[in-house]
């Protein structure tokens, strides 16, 4: 008895170990995070630029890791002249390329893919300053430190709503994602904050997948549907905007499923939910 009590005692130790060594598992890894803009905050003076659709990638001086903490398996070369401080942007190879940059981020060993992907940073966490001073930051830095896959996203002044609706026209009709709008003169925080701010003409959320249900009629023996739980609770069905491939290789239980809408019901289910990705960062 004594032998079967150690035993277990000594197999928690390692899970336990395993789990606060292991990335991704940190409850410390916070990010700055938008929130939805609403139309009526005042943006004169802020900064815009494309929100590009990539997998996230930060930088902790060292080693890169996704947007929930897991560690990305960037080639050496990739990283050269990196800075010893922390960076925060988005790996990215071109507009609608979303599956391929995911597969090619988040394989565990590099591949020759990488040659396609670019770091575009978004923000320097932690450094002093106002949002233009944190910037000059990474630009200064790489201004002496030359590699040719980091860019630094461009910032747009944006002269006030007409302005905003008119970068975003110009953005989607090229196929872009969205824009995010920032306020300039606060320092750096973690977290969601109305002082950053996501815009779209629709908007998205994410999901996990707990049934996949069978078709009907044209749909016989393929994916018909998922039903899908938010993560405020509420269960609902996902049935559009899959192609028949991804119908018959349907997303696995447990997924986390991307999907855009457009407005929720009185009842608080999206409206006109339409499926995009699966995200395995």
């Amino acid at each position: 008895m004594k032998i079967y009590l150690f035993r277990v005692y000594f197999i928690s130790l390692i899970l336990s170990a395993f789990l606060f060594l292991t990335p991704g598992f940190s409850e410390d890894f916070k990010l700055q995070k938008p929130r939805v803009y609403q139309g009526n905050e005042k943006i004169i003076n802020w900064y815009m630029s494309e929100k590009l659709d990539g997998i996230r990638g930060y930088w902790d001086g060292k080693r890169f890791h996704t947007r929930n903490g897991n560690r990305i398996f960037a080639p050496k070369w990739f990283t050269v002249n990196f800075p010893p401080f922390e960076l925060d942007g988005e790996l990215w190879s071109g507009r609608n390329n979303f599956e391929f940059i995911q597969s090619t981020v988040l394989d565990k060993k590099a591949s020759e893919s990488w040659k396609k992907i670019t770091y575009h940073i978004f923000e320097v966490p932690n450094a002093e300053g106002d949002f233009s001073t944190r910037l000059q930051k990474a630009r200064a830095w790489f201004e002496h430190h030359e590699n040719s896959k980091v860019k630094i996203i461009t910032q747009v002044k944006c002269q006030g709503r007409e302005h905003l609706q008119q970068f975003l026209n110009e953005i989607e009709s090229k196929g872009g994602e969205g824009v995010i709008i920032k306020n300039p003169r606060t320092g750096y925080h973690t977290g969601r904050s109305h002082q950053v701010l996501k815009v779209k003409n629709f908007g998205d959320m994410e999901g996990t997948v707990i049934k996949v249900n069978p078709g009907k009629g044209r749909l016989k023996n393929l994916m018909g549907s998922l039903t899908v739980r938010l993560e405020n609770g509420l269960i609902f069905k996902l049935g559009s905007g899959f192609t028949d491939v991804v119908r018959k290789n349907p997303p696995m239980l447990g997924s986390i499923v991307t999907f855009k809408h457009y407005s929720f019901t009185k009842n608080g289910k999206p409206k006109f939910a339409s499926y995009l990705r699966v995200r395995k960062d």
